[in-house]
């Protein structure tokens, strides 16, 4: 069985922060793209907004009441996906940080 040094184990240590900052930066990053490029949820907006402009032509006020709360909760989801997105960037960077500074302790 191979023993493993101090720095073998910090050298490891660093590789697997390294990896996993890399996994966690790419998802954070998927996570954005596909947030810009969501077609079905531009469609759903547009939808929505031609329904409640519908509704408001035809004085429906119910159907616009329910047409506005569908939008604001569709931008609301938008906004709680970015808000992840980036925060899985933020940790990715944190840990390729991490992964850095540890590979500096190395002598």
């Amino acid at each position: 069985m191979a023993s493993m040094t101090v720095n073998d184990f910090i050298l490891t240590m660093g590789v697997a922060l390294l990896v996993a900052g890399l996994v966690f930066l790419g998802i954070g990053v998927f996570m954005l793209v596909k947030k810009l490029m969501g077609k079905d949820l531009q469609t759903l907006t547009e939808q929505t907004t031609k329904l409640a402009q519908k509704g408001v032509t035809e004085d429906i006020t119910g159907m616009v009441g329910n047409a506005r709360s569908l939008v604001d909760s569709l931008n609301e989801m938008v906004k709680t996906t970015a808000g992840v997105g980036v925060i899985l960037l933020l940790f990715g960077i944190a840990l390729l940080a991490g992964a850095y500074a540890l590979v500096l302790q190395i002598r």
